[in-house]
Formats: C-alpha cells, sequence, structure tokens
C-alpha cells in the first residue's frame, strides 16, 4: 500500500507518468487517405526491395514539408529514418515538430554531406536545430555558433538509412542518431510552441526519402 500512495505522489507531482503512448503510424495509409500534405513538394510513395513503404519528397528550390495531419506532438520521442545525399548545399532532411503552420515549428534536420568531411567545421554542422520563423540557421550560427549544431559521433555514411530520435521535454530537445546512447545535440527550445504537428521536412534544393515513423508522447 505504500508504494502505492508514494507512486500516486509522484504521479500527482508530474514527476511519474503511467500515461505514455506509442503510435506507429502507417505512413503508406496515410499517403492513400490524404492524411500528408505537402507544402512547396510532391510526396510520393515508394516501395522499396525489402517490401517497405517510403515517403519521397522530391527537389525544389525552396524548403519543403510534408505535414502529418492527424498527428499531434507535444512532449515524448519521435523516432524515424531518413535518407538523403552526399551532395554539397543540396541534401537537408529531417523533421519538423509543434507546428502551426508553414512557416511557424521546430525542426531537427541533417546535411549527410558534411557527416564525414575533413573539414572541421562543416562536420560541425551534421545535426541543426532551427526555431522559425525568428531562429533560422543563419542567425543561431552568427548569434550562438556551434550551439544549435553539432557533428555526429561515430559519423554516419552519408548516403545510407539513419535512425534518428528526437526527444522533447521541458523545452529541452534532444537528438540521438542511429542508436546511440549519448546525445549528438541537446538545446533548450527557442519557441514558447508546446504542442502541434509533425511534418517531415527537406531544405532548398533537397530532396528526401522517409520511413518507421514511430512517436510516444506523454
Amino acid at each position: 500500500m505504500k508504494k502505492i500512495f508514494v507512486l500516486a505522489v509522484l504521479v500527482h507531482a508530474g514527476l511519474v507518468s503511467y500515461a505514455q503512448k506509442t503510435i506507429e503510424p502507417d505512413l503508406s495509409e496515410l499517403f492513400k487517405s490524404g492524411k500528408i500534405k505537402t507544402f512547396n513538394r510532391t510526396a510520393s510513395l515508394l516501395a522499396l526491395a525489402d517490401g517497405k513503404r517510403v515517403v519521397h519528397l522530391d527537389e525544389k528550390e525552396d524548403l519543403g514539408i510534408a505535414w502529418l495531419t492527424d498527428l499531434q506532438f507535444s512532449e515524448g520521442t519521435v523516432e524515424f529514418d531518413v535518407k538523403g545525399r552526399n551532395v554539397p548545399q543540396k541534401s537537408f532532411v529531417g523533421i519538423a515538430f509543434h507546428g502551426t503552420n508553414n512557416s511557424t515549428y521546430d525542426a531537427i534536420y541533417f546535411r549527410p554531406f558534411n557527416f564525414k568531411s575533413p573539414e572541421t567545421e562543416r562536420k560541425n554542422h551534421s545535426v541543426q536545430y532551427i526555431s522559425l520563423p525568428a531562429n533560422d540557421w543563419p542567425k543561431l550560427r552568427k548569434e550562438h555558433p556551434d550551439q544549435y549544431e553539432k557533428p555526429i559521433n561515430p559519423a554516419p555514411e552519408p548516403e545510407e538509412w539513419i535512425h534518428a530520435r528526437i526527444t522533447v521535454q521541458n523545452h529541452e530537445v534532444k537528438v540521438f542518431v542511429n542508436n546511440n546512447s549519448e546525445p549528438s545535440l541537446v538545446v533548450k527550445q527557442l519557441s514558447n510552441q508546446q504542442t502541434g504537428q509533425i511534418g517531415f521536412w527537406v531544405g532548398a534544393g533537397s530532396e528526401g526519402d522517409f520511413r518507421n515513423l514511430k512517436i510516444t508522447t506523454h
């Protein structure tokens, strides 16, 4: 009885939560039912050799997003696999969250062409956090160098699938890559947005492939 009472107190205080919920959306079903809405991109559903379905976003001049319109996210973990290209300045791929519209959201994205660069400065720009519209990468790099973008160790292969796990809790964002136990990036959110839509994100001049989305909320 004492243990139950202690747990109840902790839950009431917000220190423990037993209401976690994990979903793994079927991306092919979302695509077919029209629940993936694109901004400045065309999305297509591709089949891999192993039978898995992949959402592909084509290349356009400006950045683009594929919003998953039925999914809202506040705090918890977002996991997904993403694949870009080893083409300098032509591969920016990641995920937007806490989105309210096409210009107001936070995002984590990767620059695969920098993963294994021999140049330290470029390698240090492998994973990036942004918060639009107020805090895009040029402002963050100028005012807070090396704070909102980091290298990934060990560095993934630039043209292979990578697994990203992003945790958002108490306005802190952590990014784990390829099941590493240590985060590649840890930042405090710069926006006051606490909930919103999730969307696959690609930068200017970029295409990208996405699969295996998993969301745990609490």
